[in-house]
């Protein structure tokens, strides 16, 4: 068995949603360490992105500006994927928003903004690329959908974001009936939930890294290396039998996190 070749990326084409910072920034560093030919990523901050852009190397990071909240904003972007490539290896749909406000004041205005990117902009801008995505994919070597979720669509945050834990709940489930559909075309559909990660939607984790690993069963909030990491294993040959699931890479707030009450074998707590 050859784990370069298990875990390799190489010549493949991908676009990241939301690929200039946080998050999404990492996973394009994790496709062009594992070999992606070309990573496209869109963003509606054009300065931000073409600083990404500047970064991580121009021959092989491009950018196209989109507003992703609109569908004209998502055929636009599927044009101009369509203008460049025959075919789409891999799409990680990382784009998404957060609103919190107090139960009696959360706007309609919020609501609508966090489920259309959280959860509509997935479905069809997928929707739009499935042609360039049913190019590349085969049996031997099918093409790679990434919804990203959160953990917090799987268990209650602390804090008033109502649409947000909603709609990440939703896309969990989403991504189990649209993986259900596309394994038909040899497209693999799966999910990542983050937990702390250091971004501009996750300031806890960004501006305060010791008290957000207080909370962490692995003791520290998660780096770019343990994001690029899962994109890379669900992306690559190693991922290709992961149909439908969502991969909770959190350092264990999920799934090994213990109540306080619980802590003391005596009760005490």
């Amino acid at each position: 068995m050859d784990l370069t070749s298990l875990f390799s990326l190489e010549g493949r084409v991908a676009l990241v949603t939301g690929g200039s910072r946080g998050i999404g920034r990492m996973f394009v560093e994790g496709l062009l360490a594992a070999g992606c030919a070309r990573v496209y990523i869109s963003a509606r901050k054009v300065e931000q992105m073409e600083d990404t852009i500047a970064a991580l190397g121009a021959d092989k990071v491009i950018g196209i500006p989109a507003d992703l909240s609109q569908m004209d904003g998502m055929q636009h972007l599927a044009d101009e994927i369509a203008k460049r490539e025959s075919k789409l290896d891999i799409l990680i749909n990382n784009a998404g928003a957060a609103w919190g406000q107090p139960y009696l004041e959360f706007s309609e205005a919020g609501w609508h903004r966090t489920m259309d990117l959280n959860v509509k902009t997935p479905f069809f801008l997928t929707q739009k690329l499935h042609g360039l995505l049913t190019a590349a994919a085969s049996p031997e070597r099918p093409a790679k959908v990434i919804h990203v979720s959160s953990i917090d669509g799987q268990r209650i945050n602390p804090w008033e974001t109502y649409a947000y834990q909603a709609s990440k709940a939703g896309l969990i489930q989403l991504t189990r009936r649209m993986a259900a559909r596309l394994i038909e075309d040899n497209i693999v559909v799966s999910s990542i939930a983050p937990g702390a990660f250091p971004s501009e939607m996750n300031r806890a984790a960004k501006d305060a890294p010791d008290a957000s690993a207080s909370g962490i069963p692995a003791k520290r909030i998660g780096t770019a290396e343990d994001m690029a990491a899962a994109a890379i294993y669900l992306c690559s040959r190693a991922g290709d039998y992961v149909v439908g699931e969502t991969l909770t890479v959190d350092g264990g707030v999920v799934n090994a996190h213990l109540p306080r009450h619980f802590a003391d074998p005596g009760g005490k707590g």
